[in-house]
């Protein structure tokens, strides 16, 4: 099954502007590592140390874009604008804005201090999923595929339908994936059983919920 495009978001605390060579580079974390998110009250989400090597190794070609709008692009890693690396942190962005009217305008923004989120799409690759009883589902993020990473006014997880739409369609496979498990003994049957009505009962509850 291919996996589906997510978008995350995070309050970038260090999302600041700095001048180099006369210069302004926008500089933060587009992602953090080990920092738990709970995601759309379907499953608890934490992203690991080296999620993002492979993606900068091979150079994908990841665009950094303003609010998520492909005609504000700010920067591309292809044509050098936009480079990304890891650290200790998580995925940590520097974005060389170009001298138009709509980038001078977030650079103020972000100067001003109203501008302090960013977000970013991907696609997982290898992901975890650990299951204890009596807790929401944790899904360990190991290796992403990068689209974009974007300072937005609104977290666009938080601010739109699309965001709760994908992360639904995750929890769904991940159900789906249990149910395609052979357990080992009655208790182990039982247990994977009992697991998986709880799973199907949360997604019941919260498309009841968004109907309301």
């Amino acid at each position: 099954m291919d996996k589906t495009k997510e978008v995350r978001y995070l309050t970038a605390d260090s999302l600041e502007v700095r001048v180099d060579d006369d210069r302004p580079v926008i500089e933060g974390h587009a992602a953090v590592f080990d920092e738990e998110a709970v995601i759309g009250d379907y499953f608890r989400e934490v992203i690991k140390p080296g999620a993002f090597t492979r993606a900068i190794k091979e150079k994908q070609d990841v665009r950094a874009l303003w609010n998520h709008d492909a005609n504000h692009v700010l920067g591309r890693t292809k044509a050098g604008t936009l480079h990304l690396s890891e650290d200790k942190r998580g995925l940590k962005i520097a974005i060389d804005p170009p001298d138009t009217q709509f980038a001078n305008d977030l650079l103020t923004s972000i100067k001003r201090g109203d501008i302090d989120q960013m977000s970013f799409a991907f696609r997982a690759v290898e992901e975890k999923w650990i299951e204890k009883k009596g807790e929401m589902s944790l899904r360990e993020l190991h290796d992403l595929d990068l689209y974009d990473i974007s300072p937005v006014t609104y977290p666009a997880y938080a601010a739109t339908d699309v965001g709760l739409r994908s992360s639904e369609s995750v929890y769904q496979d991940h159900v789906q994936s249990l149910e395609g498990q052979e357990p080992e003994g009655d208790d182990a049957k039982r247990a994977e059983e009992q697991e998986l009505e709880d799973a199907q009962r949360v997604v019941d509850l919260i498309r009841l919920q968004s109907r309301q």
